[in-house]
């Protein structure tokens, strides 16, 4: 592969002086300043390889575009392609290091993919990396773009990319409610609104509308999706397009779409897009819902399943873990309880992404690592969470059948249920009674010879059949 050696260094130099690079790295000079200048996260640029992926895919599509229109050589060329190509194949992770937050506005970021494909291209062509007498960072990997329009295509191009996986995982918890719901069809439950008794249903409802709503997410996440499809590519610095070729736009969107498999377009206006972030606003947004929504889910099972004695002990999630260091048997609900402590962390993610889209300036948006950083960390933490969720709690989730029926037939809320039977009035008289003496409804209905037992619980489980089905 023509590596330089690993004791070997190279000196590079800027205006600012002259650096030392190990021999067996691709970074150079402006890699080395973005590091030293603007480290403050553990996370490199590489640390998500669809953001490390995207940003090659770009540079690939632009230097197939830049050959089409003779700004750069065939030979340049296919050098730059090979090299994009050993990049995706995540060959040189260790020659990223710039920041994935850093705060260049994506300059040190460009630069370090610019100067790592450079140096490898030289080397590909028989080259000292560092030398740049045939592959130039600026002058032919980064022709025909700027950081301004490169950066946020790769951006848009690694959530795309991302969302994907998530989307499935999503998709596949909504399938998993329905199955609960078919399986806890026929389970007597009782409904509590503020957490008090309310009305009589059954317990596969509960979980029909958990699945209802996690396939909504889903949706949303499949439409927010589709709008990062198109790019800001070929815009350059600001939207003129200046520095690039009259055919490089029709290009680079050509080959960018035969590169990624995606249907990839020009914006319809590319000062808006170099301008304006804010389908990251709306993409954040959708992953703070889902956030919030499955949280919502996650603690209505926390609760359900509280106890074992103490509490409502209706669903029995699987045991995963010991839940003390000192109380001897305890279980704690330890998946619902990590759905809900993402669902922190998406949201204050959102809040970031939020004042960066607010605070771009005039022809650019100049915060789009901290974006990046914080698009990405919610997208994973949701994909990883989702699927922990789904396979170690919800797919085990067992119902206690007894303890649901207990529960709701010695609550006064069968009175609803009984209203078309012998009126409300009477009914209304009768669940007074049995708060006031602490006896269930149904022994005093036994007892007053108005309704059976038996007859009492056809009358509940007509009622929980809603117009809508079971």
């Amino acid at each position: 592969m023509n590596k330089q050696a690993p004791g070997e260094h190279r000196i590079e130099r800027d205006y600012v002086g002259e650096v030392t690079i190990p021999g067996d790295k691709l970074y150079g000079v402006n890699t080395v300043r973005g590091v030293d200048n603007l480290t403050v996260s553990p996370l490199n640029i590489a640390y998500y390889s669809e953001f490390r992926d995207a940003f090659s895919q770009v540079k690939w599509a632009a230097a197939l575009a830049n050959r089409d229109n003779e700004v750069i050589t065939n030979e340049q060329c296919e050098a730059i392609v090979a090299a994009c190509k050993e990049v995706i194949a995540g060959q040189f992770d260790s020659s990223f290091v710039v920041d994935l937050m850093e705060g260049s506005g994506g300059t040190s970021t460009n630069m370090n993919f610019n100067e790592v494909i450079a140096n490898r291209a030289q080397q590909i062509l028989g080259h000292a990396a560092g030398s740049y007498e045939i592959v130039h960072p600026n002058d032919h990997v980064n022709r025909s773009q700027s950081t301004n329009d490169a950066y946020p295509a790769a951006l848009k191009i690694a959530t795309y990319a991302m969302l994907g996986p998530l989307i499935n995982e999503v998709t596949q918890l909504a399938a998993l409610f329905a199955s609960k719901a078919t399986e806890f069809a026929d389970i007597l439950h009782l409904g509590r609104t503020c957490l008090q008794d309310a009305q009589p249903m059954r317990l596969g409802q509960l979980f029909g509308g958990y699945a209802s709503l996690t396939e909504r997410l889903a949706e949303e996440l499949v439409a927010v999706r589709d709008k990062l499809r198109t790019l800001p590519l070929g815009g350059t610095a600001i939207g003129t397009g200046f520095g690039a070729p009259a055919g490089y736009r029709e290009a680079v969107y050509m080959h960018l779409r035969s590169v990624t498999g995606v249907d990839y377009q020009a914006p319809a206006n590319p000062f808006d897009a170099m301008q304006n972030m804010d389908v990251f606003s709306r993409v954040s947004a959708e992953l703070r819902t889902c956030a919030v929504s499955l949280a919502k889910i996650a603690s209505d099972l926390t609760v359900l399943s509280s106890g074992p004695v103490g509490g409502l002990g209706e669903l029995r999630l699987p045991e995963a873990q010991a839940g003390s260091s000192i109380m001897p048997g305890k279980v704690n609900p330890v998946l619902p309880m990590a759905m809900i402590q993402l669902s922190f962390a998406v949201v204050g993610n959102d809040v970031a992404v939020a004042q960066a889209v607010q605070y771009g300036e005039l022809e650019i948006n100049h915060f789009e690592p901290v974006v990046a950083s914080r698009v990405f960390d919610s997208i994973a933490l949701l994909t990883n969470g989702i699927q922990r969720f789904a396979e170690k709690c919800v797919k085990g989730i067992k119902a206690d059948v007894a303890r649901n029926e207990k529960h709701l037939m010695e609550s006064m809320a069968v009175a609803t249920a009984l209203v078309p039977k012998i009126g409300y009035a009477r009914v209304s008289k009768l669940a007074r009674q049995s708060v006031a003496e602490g006896r269930s409804l149904v022994t005093i209905l036994d007892e007053s010879g108005l309704l059976s037992p038996d007859d009492t619980i056809a009358a509940i489980r007509k009622a929980s059949y809603p117009v809508f089905g079971a």
